[in-house]
């Protein structure tokens, strides 16, 4: 985007909601304030404008695509990558989101009632997603590594405590249809996550955080049903017949 000194933050928020990210962490008001110019409000935060239109210029919109092929990464490396990406983005992004939920049913509630029923399935989603990541990364994960080290070096891996991995992938996948279901009915309330003509720009940036945690979360759970827990059923499946035939 080529941000312009003459308009107002409202209106570059309004039509740019990932900018809210670069007014939030330069502390301009985009909401309330939002009807002063953006060169008014650079004045009034006490930010450089220069700084300002730096940051606003690198702004893209945020795409969670992978670029690699993790079709032919390691276990290891895609656990990592998961790890790293995706559980961090749903740490970062959910005290963010809640926090602008409070402030648009607070202000916009009244007149949109669905907006709190979204909230609330908000909440539960990323209530089951805590847990989840950290069933993942407490039990699974670690094991799911050391299963694909022992493979590598053409050894057996050492039993796991829960058994075969069918258990606990079978339960992390019915995670994932629970959180399919819930973001789909986030989905619906929000009419594919479209603000109102009237939505302040807080409200629109809640619905396009929104759905950018819903394409975030598409892709991570990509990565684990069509990639990591094949691979680890597979690699048990190998050591399984590796026993048998000794």
């Amino acid at each position: 985007m080529k941000p312009d000194l003459n308009q107002t933050v409202r209106e570059i928020a309004t039509e740019h909601p990932a900018t809210v990210r670069a007014f939030e962490s330069l502390g301009i008001d985009y909401c309330c304030g939002g009807k002063r110019t953006l060169k008014d409000a650079c004045e009034r935060a006490g930010v450089p404008v220069e700084r300002t239109l730096d940051l606003l210029a690198q702004i893209e919109e945020h795409t969670p695509s992978e670029a690699a092929n993790w079709a032919g990464a390691s276990a290891q490396e895609l656990i990592s990558h998961i790890v790293g990406r995706h559980h961090s983005y749903v740490r970062s992004e959910t005290p963010r989101l809640m926090t602008m939920f409070d402030k648009v049913v607070s202000r916009h509630g009244q007149d949109h009632p669905e907006l709190a029923s979204i909230r609330d399935l908000f909440s539960a989603l990323t209530q089951e997603l805590f847990a989840h990541m950290l069933k993942e990364e407490n039990v699974l994960f670690p094991y799911l590594e050391k299963m694909d080290a022992a493979v590598t070096r053409g050894e057996i891996p050492p039993p796991a405590v829960f058994g075969s991995v069918e258990m606990p992938i079978n339960r992390m996948l019915a995670d994932h249809d629970d959180a399919g279901a819930l973001l789909a009915k986030m989905r619906v309330l929000s009419s594919g996550y479209s603000a109102p003509e009237s939505a302040c720009p807080t409200y629109r940036a809640l619905y396009h955080g929104l759905e950018e945690f819903e394409r975030d979360l598409h892709q991570h759970v990509h990565l684990e049903n069509n990639i990591l827990f094949p691979r680890a059923l597979h690699m048990e499946q190998g050591t399984e017949l590796a026993h048998e035939h000794r």
